[in-house]
């Protein structure tokens, strides 16, 4: 069923099972990489589709779908540079390994696959946005694809009834997953060869497909970078009674009477899908969405799940952190942070945390990180704030869902990212010195080879390092030769990912807070 063709030049045209794709052919790193932008794998989600699971496409498309040029990245807030639309169910991919014109020998090896989730709090984001061209990664032999699914509201609202299950958007990602099974191999791909990875809410993905009943044997690898869905061990930071809450507080502000058993129907016929995303006053634009426990897609508690053996336990896993991953997050997510921060309003803000981190103990946690800090200081209030929100919300679940991982007996390994390249220091509004959340993806997609004269010699190599760890561990299952594993006999082992010693191996760093103050809490 599957065959390729090289146009002319520049195309090649692969038939799948969503039709056949024309793609364009790229010439990186003296390697022909072959791109195919905008494959559908859904039918689009509209209508009476809205909240609900995707379908697959009911045929393939009649005409050649054009994989040259960007498609619609999903309903958002706070995007720019794309188009947005419901009808966005798309992924690209990446591969060298199609082409058998005359010139080139016929395919004999399949090549290992890496599926990447986007990140962007469940709110947003796009496979569009050129940080994620994956051209250069494509060049170490590995075949990848990155997908489009739903955010906010429209990707995650909890109706409580099987056409909103909740979790729309992990589901897209559940179809995703499947299609490439299906149709990776007309592209060089080994679908028994797959590496799910990603960063920020797409680490929080690949951490809810390795717990999900639903995701069992479609993927032998997972790497998690800066995130897991793992919060308090007594409770789900969301739970399916304040889901359906919340969706039904929606309801009332778009006009939809939340008490009429046809809510959601009313909400399905609203025209409008950008009345979804539209910031209630005072609210906050930079709001997180929360996946919904208790469904099917996510039973139980991580936790509980870990314990009882009930995950996708056949998988490998890479996960890690960056030093500083509190830095830029406190801006957008705590108001506090915006203005002079005195020791009340530090309290405050680690009170309010507990809208979504549950249970935390203020003055414990306060006291923990107010030890040597000028309490008149704002600036040293500040940094305080950002080193616990850090543990809090990105570093401390990565590393407890890790450890448990390897504490089962798979093969885990960890990394502190102490390393950043000075581009993202002006661009993403990092304090110099820190090493801020996201600044891997720079060096995983191999941005100092695409544009040589802004980044110095040692950030090209070192992304050279990078994505040559991230692909044989694809490969292979191993990183690095002088990377250890998590659990080495009972010590906590982390690898420290920096240029100038690539050899340089932390004992747990984490003791003090993850396995400290936080021990107790996850």
């Amino acid at each position: 069923m599957f065959v390729c063709c090289v146009c002319d030049s520049n195309s090649i045209d692969v038939n799948t099972s969503s039709g056949s794709v024309r793609g364009q052919t790229l010439h990186v790193l003296n390697r022909k990489i072959h791109q195919f932008l905008n494959i559908p794998y859904a039918e689009p989600p509209l209508g009476p589709l809205r909240f609900a699971p995707p379908l697959p496409l009911n045929a393939p498309k009649q005409d050649i779908i054009d994989g040259t040029k960007l498609g619609n990245s999903c309903i958002q807030r706070m995007i720019i540079g794309v188009n947005i639309s419901e009808d966005c169910l798309v992924l690209n991919i990446w591969t060298a390994n199609v082409d058998n014109s005359d010139d080139s020998p016929s395919l004999t090896v399949l090549k290992p696959v890496m599926f990447y989730i986007y990140g962007g709090g469940l709110s947003l984001d796009s496979i569009f946005y050129d940080h994620y061209n994956a051209s250069v990664l494509a060049t170490n032999d590995v075949v990848v694809v990155s997908v489009n699914y739903r955010v906010g509201p429209l990707g995650f609202l909890y109706g409580a009834d099987r056409t909103a299950p909740g979790n729309a958007g992990f589901y897209d990602q559940l179809l995703a997953l499947k299609w490439v099974r299906e149709n990776i191999h007309a592209f060089g791909g080994d679908k028994d060869q797959m590496t799910i990875f990603g960063q920020s809410a797409g680490s929080w993905s690949v951490s809810a497909h390795i717990l999900s009943p639903l995701s069992k044997g479609l993927f032998k690898r997972a790497i998690m970078q800066s995130g897991s869905l793992m919060y308090n061990r007594e409770r789900p930071v969301l739970n399916t009674v304040e889901a359906l809450q919340k969706a039904k507080q929606l309801a009332k502000r778009l006009n939809c009477d939340q008490y009429d058993y046809k809510w959601l129907d009313c909400l399905r016929a609203i025209q409008d899908p950008n009345l979804f995303i539209k910031v209630p006053e005072n609210g906050n634009p930079y709001i997180l969405t929360h996946s919904v426990f208790g469904t099917e897609f996510l039973p139980i508690l991580p936790q509980k799940s870990l314990e009882l053996g009930l995950y996708n336990s056949d998988i490998e896993l890479i996960a890690g952190v960056t030093a500083n991953e509190g830095t830029s997050l406190g801006f957008g997510l705590v108001p506090e942070m915006r203005a002079e921060l005195t020791e009340p309003l530090f309290r405050k803000a680690v009170h309010d945390l507990r809208n979504d981190y549950h249970n935390i103990n203020v003055d414990k946690v306060c006291d923990h990180y107010l030890k040597g800090v000028h309490k008149t200081n704002s600036s040293q209030l500040k940094a305080a704030f950002r080193l616990l929100l850090g543990d809090l919300a990105i570093t401390c679940p990565t590393y407890h869902f890790a450890k448990r991982l390897a504490a089962n007996g798979h093969r885990v390994y960890f990394y502190q990212l102490s390393f950043q390249c000075k581009l993202f220091d002006s661009h993403m509004g990092c304090i110099p010195g820190h090493v801020c959340h996201g600044a891997d993806l720079n060096l995983c997609f191999g941005h100092p080879l695409k544009q040589q004269t802004l980044f110095t010699e040692t950030e090209y190599d070192f992304s050279i390092d990078v994505m040559k760890m991230w692909t044989n561990f694809a490969k292979t299952g191993k990183p690095h030769d002088i990377w250890p594993q998590l659990w080495d006999k009972s010590v906590i082992r982390v690898k420290d990912l920096n240029p100038n010693d690539l050899s340089l191996i932390l004992d747990n760093p984490f003791e003090s807070t993850c396995d400290g103050i936080w021990s107790q809490y996850f």
